[in-house]
């Protein structure tokens, strides 16, 4: 049985498997000659097809980087863990989320420097929601859902803002440092800031107090 061509293989990819294809080409390319050497020629070189069929889909680079950025960080999710408490599941999704999104915080990063949104129309921050993905409904988050479900917090008295800090914070100083947080910086993040806002919106003062002294002793327990 003969050896399929390139070519051949060219002709049967169609749809959603092809755009795929080209977004994982693009995305290979950007990581290894970076955004200012990127080209829609080498992009198509690289995914062994013609230079019309990435023009179909995209205007230009920018508009291709853009896509293949956001499809990296859809094909590569990062997993909701589930250990039973709210200090357990920050931990563990926190530092998931640091590792997972070190590399991909990089690339971006650089590709703005490089002068990635030149030919795109957007505004930085257009681009940064498009990138990053919408950002979920913190009140339905479902490891604060869990928390809530468990009395460890009272979702109908956080703030949005308070919900979304320690992601926020992750996400802040992964483009400041382009590398994966180190667990003190993400434990000082979950004891220090977040806990202590989260618990404290409880039903009044005495619950407030009661919960920031459980919440101490946790974090006692729990180095």
């Amino acid at each position: 049985m003969a050896t399929p061509t390139p070519e051949h293989t060219r002709r049967r990819r169609r749809g959603p498997q092809l755009e795929s294809a080209l977004l994982d080409a693009a995305w290979d390319e950007l990581v290894e000659v970076g955004f200012a050497s990127l080209t829609m020629e080498s992009v198509a070189a690289r995914a062994q097809t013609g230079i019309a069929v990435l023009y179909r889909r995209w205007a230009n680079k920018d508009q291709l980087v853009l896509a293949a950025l956001e499809h990296y960080r859809h094909a590569r999710p990062v997993e909701t863990p589930d250990t039973g408490t709210l200090r357990g599941d920050l931990l563990a999704l926190l530092t998931a989320m640091s590792k997972a999104r070190a590399t991909f915080t990089a690339i971006a990063a650089a590709a703005g420097f490089s002068g990635l949104l030149a030919d795109t129309g957007l505004t930085p921050a257009q681009a940064r929601d498009k990138i990053l993905g919408d950002q979920p409904v913190w009140r339905d988050q479902i490891i604060y859902r869990r928390a809530h479900d468990r009395g460890e917090i009272d979702l109908e008295r956080i703030p949005p803002a308070v919900l979304a800090m320690p992601f926020d914070l992750v996400r802040h100083d992964l483009l400041m440092n382009l590398k994966p947080l180190k667990p003190a910086r993400i434990k000082s993040i979950i004891d220090e800031l977040a806990l202590p806002l989260l618990q404290s919106h409880q039903s009044g003062p005495a619950s407030t107090r009661g919960a920031i002294t459980r919440l101490a002793s946790r974090s006692t327990q729990h180095p």
